[in-house]
């Protein structure tokens, strides 16, 4: 059965730093990618960052030179470096890791979820 832990998050001042971090077990299948996605209230979920089996990354734009993604292959662990976090970064971040059935063809799963509250 697939687990995956998610830590790190809390309430931290704009223009802090947090780092989020993830980790996963019981995977079948070769991990095709592990990612962040956000949900604020009255919003959908969104991706925030990804990295790839080969270490591309993906982010979205309203992060992009202030959140860093990075991995731990050997530890099946995912990372998300937040710095000069703002208000509008207030959400519920889940962790997200996809994994290669066959080819063309991925299962996911998610992360519980964790808060992150920006706010002086």
């Amino acid at each position: 059965q697939v687990q995956l832990v998610e830590s790190g998050g809390g309430l931290v001042q704009p223009g802090g730093s947090l780092r989020l971090s993830c980790a996963a077990s019981g995977g079948k299948f070769p991990m095709y990618a592990m990612g962040w996605y956000r949900q604020a209230p009255g919003k959908q979920r969104e991706l925030v960052a990804a990295i790839m089996s080969g270490d591309s990354t993906t982010y979205a734009d309203s992060v992009k030179g202030r959140f860093t993604i990075s991995r731990d292959s050997a530890k099946n662990t995912v990372y998300l470096q937040m710095n000069n976090l703002k208000p509008e970064d207030t959400a519920v971040y889940y962790c997200n890791v996809k994994w290669s059935v066959v080819a063309g063809l991925q299962t996911e799963n998610w992360g519980q979820g964790t808060q992150l509250t920006v706010s002086s």
